[in-house]
């Protein structure tokens, strides 16, 4: 890998990529910053375990705050591939466009967009099978109950809400990217990929769930002719 170039992972949660920048949008991020802050939160009661130990995890792990809707904080042109694993799906129709935006802003002509969203066809094929809508809605999480108490609103303000907005197949994801402008876009098989040494990165990540797409960023006229 050129070291002037990036490898990136952008909404990595608690699976950052060795080795490349990582970028997540999780309250969490921030307040691995501000010891003071979270303990705070955490005495008050705003903050539960599973929120406390992602603090944790953020504060012992190289991992940047983004929020990649508006800006990924990169160069233009200076990512060789940018890779998301089931980020887009908490994104509603236009943040999800301006991301790909951004994605396309710092890719090289050529980079890699590569994708990884929970698909929606598993889920439906599940439910024809068993009919059970309850077990559909809950995998999805399109939903979430009402914040009651005086302690979970203040949550809600503080961390916002982190369900799904959006969901994808094959057919849709395809259509939104080359929407974008996207080229060579393609569903990519468990395990597979046409990034060049990925190295470390999780060709499987959540892979009983997922669907796998890769994209290229459009190259120049004078680089097309020269790969023809």
């Amino acid at each position: 890998m050129h070291n002037s170039l990036y490898r990136v992972n952008v909404g990595c949660g608690q699976t950052p990529t060795p080795g490349w920048k990582n970028f997540d949008n999780s309250p969490s991020v921030r307040l691995a910053r501000r010891p003071l802050m979270a303990r705070l939160l955490r005495a008050v009661g705003m903050l539960d375990d599973a929120q406390w130990s992602n603090i944790e995890f953020c504060r012992g792990n190289d991992i940047a705050w983004a929020d990649a809707c508006a800006c990924i904080p990169l160069p233009d042109a200076s990512v060789e591939v940018l890779y998301s694993s089931h980020m887009l799906e908490h994104l509603d129709r236009e943040e999800a466009d301006r991301f790909l935006g951004e994605a396309r802003r710092v890719l090289v002509p050529g980079g890699v967009l590569r994708l990884a969203v929970p698909d929606l066809a598993v889920l439906v094929r599940e439910y024809n099978q068993t009919g059970n809508a309850n077990v559909l809605l809950e995998r999805m999480h399109l939903s979430s109950a009402r914040p009651r108490t005086l302690a979970h609103r203040l949550r809600f303000i503080l961390l916002g809400q982190r369900n799904h907005l959006w969901m994808y197949d094959a057919a849709s994801l395809s259509l939104l990217l080359r929407a974008q402008g996207f080229e060579d876009v393609r569903v990519m098989p468990v395990g597979s990929s046409s990034i060049p040494e990925p190295g470390v990165l999780n060709l499987r990540e959540r892979e009983s769930e997922s669907l796998y797409f890769e994209a290229c960023n459009p190259r120049s006229a004078g680089e097309r002719a020269i790969a023809v």
